[in-house]
């Protein structure tokens, strides 16, 4: 990190991606020159030893121990900007894709989301913050407005319930940070890694405690699943397989993977798993929706287990590839090979910091 600082000489305005995850925290420190995002530091500190469990493993901490854990990474990584933004835990929030009647003015169509969404929200409405997408239709202007009283657009509902963001910004006050918005995790992904603007793209983040897999069209959500096996599952199976301690699994993970010995065969029926979850709701979507998907990126803390791409690729038939959100940062070109291998971990601080450095 410090190579990184002294490289890059007198900073100009910086921004900060935090990615306040269930096992770890991960900050990227981004500057704007000459039109470019450029890297200045990142950084990620495990949760677990703050909560009296292992390294890779899901906790439940208080806004406290968040809060101890972010002030000490923030000194580790020498971050040197308040200016934050925030990432909202996919499992923390609600989105649901929803057909609701069309309106051609666009403040009647306001007023009918908002009035329908009650209907889909478990709570009140005065407990939650409530934002909304419509979907991207394949009819152009003009047909929608000669479209009959029957038509319908499709609308993301997104929901986060106000104690999450009490939470969070008691964190961030917290570590004297100063946010200007908090953002779902998978909006985050999806800008620092899915390049592609209108076919189907699923994303598979393998989360510490489960794998989320989403559906991106036209750049929103089109459809989301969780599965409730994760990359502390993976690690479990290594240490148990073969007779490892957490700490020692989780380096195995990342060092041998799925190219390891048969002592370590067990992270592919981790995966064998997770992957069979996925295949069911790739089908789901394609026979519901008569399209196919093109693409698989992984991102996540379970994305860089070793040779996970490869053994993907012998699973699905179609692309698939590991998330490299630096890719959209300007970083020396030694540094390369060493963001490439943590890239996946870092998806939803880079994509963050990003959206951020459009504020500046």
């Amino acid at each position: 990190m410090s190579l990184l600082d002294s490289l890059f000489g007198k900073k100009e305005k910086s921004v900060l991606g935090v990615d306040i995850g269930s096992s770890s925290l991960k900050v990227v420190q981004l500057r704007k020159e000459k039109g470019k995002a450029v890297l200045e530091t990142y950084g990620e500190l495990a949760l677990g030893p703050y909560g009296g469990s292992e390294v890779g493993q899901a906790t439940n901490l208080s806004a406290e121990q968040i809060t101890e854990t972010l002030k000490d990474l923030l000194r580790e990584a020498k971050v040197t900007t308040k200016n934050c933004a925030v990432s909202i835990p996919f499992a923390r929030s609600l989105l649901t894709l929803v057909e609701l009647p069309y309106r051609a003015d666009p403040k009647e169509q306001k007023t009918v989301i908002e009035l329908e969404a009650r209907k889909y929200i478990p709570v009140p409405m005065s407990e939650v913050q409530l934002d909304w997408f419509i979907v991207p239709s394949a009819g152009s202007p003009t047909e929608k407005a000669s479209a009959s009283a029957g038509k319908t657009v499709e609308v993301l509902l997104v929901a986060v319930h106000n104690d999450e963001i009490s939470l969070l910004q008691k964190v961030i006050d917290g570590a004297e940070l100063h946010s200007t918005f908090y953002e779902i995790e998978i909006f985050s992904t999806i800008r620092a890694v899915v390049d592609e603007p209108v076919k189907p793209v699923m994303v598979i983040d393998v989360g510490a405690a489960s794998t989320k897999a989403y559906v991106i069209e036209h750049g929103v959500v089109a459809l989301s699943h969780s599965i409730a096996t994760g990359s502390q599952d993976i690690t479990r199976a290594i240490a148990i397989s073969g007779n490892f301690s957490i700490a020692q699994a989780e380096a195995l993970k990342k060092k041998e993977g799925l190219a390891g010995d048969d002592t370590l065969g067990s992270p592919e029926l981790v995966f064998s798993r997770i992957f069979s979850e996925v295949r069911r709701v790739l089908i789901q979507y394609e026979t519901a929706h008569q399209k196919s998907v093109t693409s698989i990126i992984f991102t996540g803390g379970g994305g860089v287990t070793k040779e996970l791409g490869i053994y993907a690729k012998k699973t699905f038939s179609i692309d698939v590839r590991i998330a490299d959100p630096f890719l959209k940062t300007e970083a020396p070109a030694f540094m390369r090979p060493v963001l490439e291998g943590i890239g996946p971990e870092f998806a939803v601080a880079v994509g963050l910091a990003l959206r951020k450095l459009g504020e500046t």
